[in-house]
């Protein structure tokens, strides 16, 4: 949320993650001539400009908790932003958010996605789509691009070197096929109910992606025929969801439910697994429902297909088995749009209550 601010006064509030910071424009100004933010969007942001930012915002080196990235990227973005569409505004920004951090959703390229739109649409780099009496609107294809490429920058800063697809993800929406670096949309994507849970196991996506490397240099002739078939899963999932209808029935269900267990499977056999997730496999199963890990896997989260058969109690069942295990359940939907610009009167209450809180 944007809110004129105090005149030469920039303040941000990020309640999720304990940030309540606010910085005179002129200072942030001064700062801006002193790193060179030149506005190149296309450019990473360099280790000398991070460092001056670290030292302005009292941030110890090597900092890494989500309280510190979070204010880095904000800083980082808004001085870049604004160095090549105008100057540094004096605005309340409040981002409030459901996605909890650190469990391989994403919430750092949705954080940084929301910034970008706003600070670009702040600066007038890209317009605002709301008209008269619409509660929600999205921008134009040109403007998502410029929007994504501006949240990789804050994503670069978050991750250092990230792949760029979930903020992509976030900007587009719906579903992306993303192989060796290319990032295609899908065509179509219906929207499927799902499960998501977190099994709040903690882990390093780089001891992880270490792991598989170790396994395939050692038995390439059996770990490659795996990655093979998971290629194969994606390939057959990706022409099954563009074939069915934006409400698909029941009978489209089966053959996911198949490529979930067989890719669940193959990503055990790759040692990406954890018993916590064979756990919540075995408690939706015993609802006769499919789940398989979601991100970099062991431990983190799952999620489990919801078809549209399923009975509201087989799914609060499921719900309450997987939360008397220690995790934490949401009902959500893939395949939604990305980022969207929303009137004050769209909101729920609940996020207008969060809001007005911070």
């Amino acid at each position: 949320r944007l809110r004129p601010g105090a005149e030469g006064r920039l303040s941000v509030s990020l309640p999720g993650v304990g940030v309540r910071r606010s910085w005179d424009t002129p200072s942030l100004r001064a700062l801006r001539g002193r790193i060179a933010a030149d506005g190149d969007e296309s450019k990473s942001p360099s280790i000398e400009q991070l460092d001056a930012l670290r030292e302005f915002a009292g941030i110890a080196a090597g900092a890494s908790a989500p309280d510190s990235l979070a204010t880095l990227a904000f800083l980082y973005m808004c001085l870049a932003v604004s160095a090549k569409y105008g100057d540094v505004p004096s605005v309340d920004i409040v981002v409030w958010s459901e996605l909890p951090t650190g469990a391989g959703l994403g919430s750092s390229a949705a954080y940084a996605v929301c910034l970008a739109a706003a600070l670009l649409m702040l600066c007038g780099a890209i317009s605002c789509p709301l008209q008269e009496g619409q509660s929600t609107a999205r921008w134009t294809e040109e403007e998502l691009t410029l929007i994504n490429s501006w949240a990789f920058r804050g994503e670069q800063v978050i991750h250092g070197n990230p792949s760029g697809v979930d903020n992509a993800v976030g900007t587009w929406g719906g579903a992306l096929r993303y192989q060796a670096g290319k990032i295609t949309p899908l065509k179509r994507v219906p929207t499927l109910r799902i499960l998501l849970t977190n099994t709040k196991v903690p882990r390093s996506t780089k001891v992880l992606v270490a792991g598989v490397k170790e396994k395939i240099l050692k038995f390439p002739a059996i770990m490659n025929p795996v990655l093979d078939s998971i290629d194969a899963i994606s390939q057959e999932c990706q022409s099954v969801l563009e074939a069915m209808p934006a409400n698909p029935s029941p009978e489209h269900y089966p053959v996911l439910e198949e490529f979930f267990d067989i890719n669940q499977h193959h990503l055990n056999v790759l040692g990406v697994g954890h018993p916590s997730l064979d756990r919540l496999c075995q408690v939706t199963a015993s609802h006769s429902l499919h789940s398989k890990l979601t991100g970099a896997g062991g431990g983190g989260c799952g999620i489990t297909l919801l078809p549209p058969d399923t009975s509201p109690l087989a799914v609060e069942a499921a719900k309450q088995d997987l939360c008397a295990c220690g995790f934490e359940c949401w009902e959500t939907k893939i395949g939604a749009p990305g980022v969207t610009l929303h009137s004050c009167s769209s909101l729920s209450a609940q996020v207008l209550h969060a809001l007005a809180q911070s």
